[in-house]
């Protein structure tokens, strides 16, 4: 039986034992990135959180009864906005912005479906594109039109939100706070202020797809159909787990789940809503305008993604996160010293249950962090920091990354340590000096040890 774990639930606005509705399948579905720009370190946030939640419930009820979905959006008024701008297919740019957020999210130690499924055997994470899920969409919608749920429109199919008497459960707002709020450049055809979008009319030059419900001109899904589509399709009509922004919640997560609840007339759509909080940089809220605008590959340009996911990881994922520089060195520093203390000792021990136990309160990894720092046993430090996606290299994998992504030239560096080593045991200090110093200028940082031998890393 697997340990219990208590998560706090958005829908119920408290914290609960998670009970899977079935424990040999445990299903899982995240958010992940609509594909129009390179990903900023906000966007990072979710999927480093949920990647540990992956990594958790893989650990609690074993790797192969864990199923997990990130879906992709492609599909999208930005993406279309974009590769205008750009003079490009719309299919080029969304494959090329993927192609570089999964060379960022690998740097950022993020499990891939390639890491986990394994051939022949169910895939136990999908990572499913919108665009691949047209059929599904459709068949929601016809069916949500068929149950009086949704309405045509001038080319349009609009969910009917007033036809729905509990809608508003998830994000809690009063319906009146939430019309007020629709009432803004309300289309006409619009039943009311907040009836929202299905399927809308293709313009020229946009994807398209054969309309639903007997529309005849060619059309495009809404956003928040999505989601529905690709979740029932790899997830079922209920699951257990449902994860996002805490900027979802309203309207994106109100929306689904009317659209899967009104469908296919269940009590939930996830059983828990589990959402992360903001990030700011420096204190402020990032923003182009104010130019601090940071994107994951900006990060890593100047940091390991193993200290990025480190800094991450400091704060618990339900409070907001302040991105400073200073959290970044303080994680370099420590992940400096969890390597020294590991060494080149190989993975595969148990998790420790002092830092198993206050993940399983909430995800509460400040509190596991700091059993990590307890540890005196670098198998059992080893073996814990794993489960958070760390220290997953030996120390001398570590260097050697660092050194190659630094394009620096080992064989001159050994040259240079060779020849101060000359000059420290002929006592001629200033020119071992001057060697530090010329290393010191090439990025490398010496360090002279207790037992006569000299070690050198590169910086970053």
């Amino acid at each position: 039986m697997a340990p219990l774990l208590r998560l706090y639930n958005t829908l119920t606005r408290e914290k609960a034992p998670f009970a899977p509705i079935d424990p040999s399948n445990v299903r899982l579905y995240a958010c992940g990135p609509t594909v129009y720009d390179a990903a900023h370190i906000g966007n990072a946030r979710p999927i480093i959180v949920f990647d540990l939640l992956f990594r958790l419930l893989r650990q609690l009820y074993g790797a192969d009864h864990v199923t997990y979905a990130r879906n992709v959006t492609d599909v999208d008024d930005k993406i279309n906005a974009r590769a205008a701008e750009r003079g490009i297919s719309i299919r080029e740019l969304t494959d090329g912005t993927l192609r570089a957020f999964h060379d960022d999210i690998r740097a950022l130690g993020v499990l891939m479906p390639e890491d986990v499924n394994s051939p022949g055997a169910p895939p136990r994470f999908i990572e499913p594109r919108a665009t691949d899920h047209i059929l599904e969409m459709v068949a929601l919608i016809e069916r949500l039109v068929a149950n009086g749920h949704a309405y045509v429109a001038e080319g349009h199919v609009l969910f009917d939100v007033p036809a729905m008497r509990d809608y508003g459960a998830l994000s809690k707002r009063p319906l009146d706070e939430m019309e007020a709020g629709a009432r803004v450049e309300v289309a006409p055809y619009k039943r009311s202020p907040l009836d929202f979008v299905l399927w809308k009319p293709s313009k020229p030059g946009e994807p398209s797809w054969p309309s639903p419900a007997g529309i005849p001109v060619p059309g495009r899904p809404g956003w928040h159909i999505e989601c529905s589509a690709m979740s029932w399709k790899h997830l079922g009509e209920t699951f257990d787990i449902h994860a996002g922004g805490i900027d979802l919640i309203f309207p994106h997560h109100e929306n689904e789940v009317a659209q899967s609840r009104c469908c296919f007339g269940t009590p939930v759509m996830a059983n828990v809503w589990l959402h992360n909080g903001f990030l700011q940089v420096e204190g402020e809220k990032m923003s182009k305008s104010l130019g601090n605008f940071v994107t994951i590959r900006e990060v890593l340009n100047d940091w390991p993604g193993e200290v990025a996911r480190l800094a991450m990881l400091r704060t618990h994922y339900r409070q907001p996160i302040d991105w400073t520089l200073r959290s970044l060195e303080e994680a370099s520093r420590t992940l400096d010293r969890w390597y020294a203390a590991i060494g080149d000792m190989p993975g595969g021990g148990e998790v420790p249950e002092a830092v198993l136990e206050p993940l399983l309160d909430d995800l509460n990894t400040a509190a596991a962090l700091a059993e990590l720092h307890r540890l005196d046993d670098p198998a059992r430090l080893k073996a814990g920091a794993g489960l958070f996606g760390l220290l997953a290299r030996t120390r001398s994998e570590r260097d050697a990354a660092t050194v190659a992504a630094s394009g620096v030239d080992v064989g001159a560096i050994e040259g240079l340590i060779a020849a101060r080593r000359a000059a420290r045991a002929a006592k001629d200090w200033a020119e071992s000096d001057r060697v530090r110093d010329a290393l010191a200028a090439m990025g490398v940082t010496v360090k002279d040890n207790k037992d006569g031998t000299t070690s050198w890393s590169v910086a970053g």
